[in-house]
């Protein structure tokens, strides 16, 4: 799942959070309220949407923290590209 989801054999579900994580990740700008209607679609409610945004941002967070820091990816992680 690390390298592509897309091919991971994900429930449906879970395939739609993890597009919308790549989308609020990659292109946050993207984030409509049809997105969020998405979510919901699959399940999803707005507690579980909060927690999804607020893990995801988090992530985000600590890695560009990383990143700028120039700390080193874990063991077992390839650099981003190399996935």
């Amino acid at each position: 799942m690390a390298r592509d989801w897309r091919q991971a054999g994900l429930r449906p579900e879970d395939e739609v959070l993890c597009a919308f994580a790549e989308d609020l990740t990659r292109k946050p700008e993207a984030n409509t309220p049809a997105a969020l209607d998405t979510l919901r679609a699959a399940g999803f409610d707005d507690r579980a949407i909060h927690d999804a945004v607020q893990v995801i941002g988090y992530f985000n967070y600590i890695t560009r923290v990383a990143d700028g820091l120039g700390i080193d990816p874990e063991p077992g992680i390839p650099p981003w590209g190399e996935q």
